[in-house]
């Protein structure tokens, strides 16, 4: 099977074989540009006995351009996807092993669920008491038997204005425009007036979002450092912005 080209049944098959052998896999998905908004996993070794199963050398944070560039030239990296495959027993023995307090927590809100009809009602004192931490952090990136499937699945994780750029609709000159908009002499920008009428004149390459409440402005390149304005934000004692970060 050529990884490259795995289908999301080849791709699930392969992480589900993986993981009834104890690892906790992820899928890497074969990066198409130097992305700089997304996490890497660099692939190691073959996992024996499973044909298109990797350990995993190291999770990498999301790269500077040079780097996300050599990353993508080598070959040897791809984008965490954040989609993980395991059996629960794994899970939860590398739970107890790396974040056992996570662990106990889950369990009293567990034990404390409040069921109504077809509905379970988890206690919510235990469960807001759990400490905030991914997967990622709390287990995959240090269990000894993480593994990566790498794959073509034509995923995007819609995570900045960009990737909404680069879904989108565009006209003859390359913008994606939604909502109430005007736009002149305007290239390759995307630009959301939500109930605010967005006007762009002679801009290349930038997010314009205009709701009722704030307008967000930045160069296209830069739409993951949306994350920057909610810290200044929170920084200030303001509220965030529905709709815009």
């Amino acid at each position: 099977m050529e990884l490259a080209d795995a289908k999301p049944r080849a791709a699930v098959a392969v992480a589900a074989a993986a993981a009834r052998a104890g690892h906790v896999v992820t899928f890497g998905m074969t990066p198409t540009a130097p992305e700089t908004g997304y996490g890497y996993i660099e692939r190691g070794e073959p996992i024996a006995g499973i044909e298109g199963a990797f350990r995993v050398a190291r999770f990498v944070e999301k790269p500077d351009r040079p780097t996300a560039e050599a990353y993508l030239a080598s070959g040897g990296f791809f984008w965490n996807a954040g989609m993980f495959v395991f059996t629960a027993a794994a899970l939860i023995a590398e739970f107890e092993r790396h974040a056992p307090d996570v662990l106990a927590s889950v369990r009293e809100a567990v034990a404390r669920r409040a069921t109504e009809t077809d509905f379970i009602r988890l206690g919510a004192d235990a469960f807001a008491a759990c400490r905030n931490i991914s997967l990622d952090y709390a287990v995959a990136e240090k269990t000894s038997r993480n593994a990566v499937v790498p794959a073509s699945l034509g995923w995007s994780d819609v995570g900045s204005w960009a990737a909404l750029w680069e879904l989108g609709a565009k006209d003859a000159a390359g913008n994606v425009a939604t909502g109430r908009t005007v736009l002149v002499d305007t290239r390759g920008c995307y630009v959301r007036g939500d109930g605010t009428l967005a006007a762009v004149v002679g801009l290349e390459d930038v997010v314009l979002v205009a709701t009722p409440d704030a307008v967000l402005a930045l160069p296209r390149e830069r739409a993951q450092d949306v994350k920057a304005v909610l810290d200044a934000i929170k920084a200030g004692g303001l509220d965030s912005i529905p709709g815009i970060v």
